[in-house]
């Protein structure tokens, strides 16, 4: 889908909005002239002027007068003054893609309607919940479409987001688990990856040593998970040898319960995902 005849807004331009802007100019989906971010750090601002040829603007209303997409990539509590002061420049021929983490669509269509003719302004809204592999332009993104929302609109959000990585349609009652699993998700592999680096310097490795291999591993296993097709348990049962090296480690972690563990943290993310996204 080719969106280069459209503008494109950012109300925030942060890590993920910088992120989207720089696989935006680099696939050619949108013209740098086409898109406008919008944020208080003037010294952000200017990065994203010198480095994408993007227009810049410390207020939000300029951004979205005219916008065809406005992506709004603000902080949670920064949501509510956000819409607020787009309000009156939104329109119901405006697309808006939420990348607010735990802020529901209906929150959103509430916030930004208007009143015309008597009656509130149906607003379009898709909820994008992405990952911080993003930045590398290895993201995966879930989004769900508002009540008003299309199936074009879900396929423009999808041209937008698949600059930077693959998307998943989902539900919207779905994203509290999606947020659990890939949102926070980069976060345990990591975790995992501080433990094997702290694994391997008790074992008598440098800790640079030890820090290379664990990163290049973790980085080599996700690329053959993706590249072989095959699935994670089949992947582990051929490096997993009886009797051997692998299978000693694994009957420690299935000892330990490593399963239920981690089925028992992406549960308590998604809890708080869901209590996050009350009001």
């Amino acid at each position: 889908m080719t969106l280069n005849n459209k503008a494109i807004a950012f109300i925030g331009a942060g890590n993920m909005a910088e992120a989207l802007i720089r696989g935006l100019v680099k696939a050619g989906t949108f013209a740098p002239q086409r898109i406008v971010a919008a944020d208080i750090r003037a010294e952000q601002l200017d990065f994203l002027r010198q480095n994408f040829g993007v227009r810049v603007t410390g207020d939000n209303a300029t951004a979205v007068a005219e916008a065809s997409v406005v992506v709004l990539a603000v902080k949670p509590q920064q949501v509510c003054a956000a819409l607020a002061g787009v309000r009156g420049k939104m329109s119901a021929d405006k697309l808006t893609i939420s990348i607010v983490a735990g802020v529901p669509t209906m929150r959103i269509e509430k916030e930004l309607a208007q009143k015309g003719s008597g009656s509130a302004v149906k607003m379009r809204v898709v909820r994008v919940m992405p990952n911080t592999p993003a930045l590398v332009g290895a993201g995966v993104s879930a989004m769900a479409k508002g009540v008003n929302a299309t199936e074009e609109d879900l396929a423009t959000a999808e041209a937008i987001l698949g600059a930077v990585g693959i998307t998943v349609r989902v539900e919207e009652r779905f994203m509290d688990a999606v947020t659990a699993l890939s949102g926070s998700g980069p976060a345990y592999v990591f975790y995992v990856t501080e433990a094997m680096i702290k694994a391997g310097v008790a074992a008598g490795l440098d800790e640079a040593l030890a820090k290379k291999l664990a990163i290049q591993t973790v980085y080599g296993a996700g690329k053959l998970l993706v590249e072989s097709g095959e699935s994670p348990e089949s992947l582990r049962r051929k490096v997993t040898s009886p009797g051997g090296t692998t299978e000693a480690a694994i009957k420690v972690m299935t000892g330990r319960k490593l399963m239920e563990i981690l089925t028992e943290a992406v549960q308590a993310a998604e809890k708080r995902s869901r209590e996050l996204s009350e009001p």
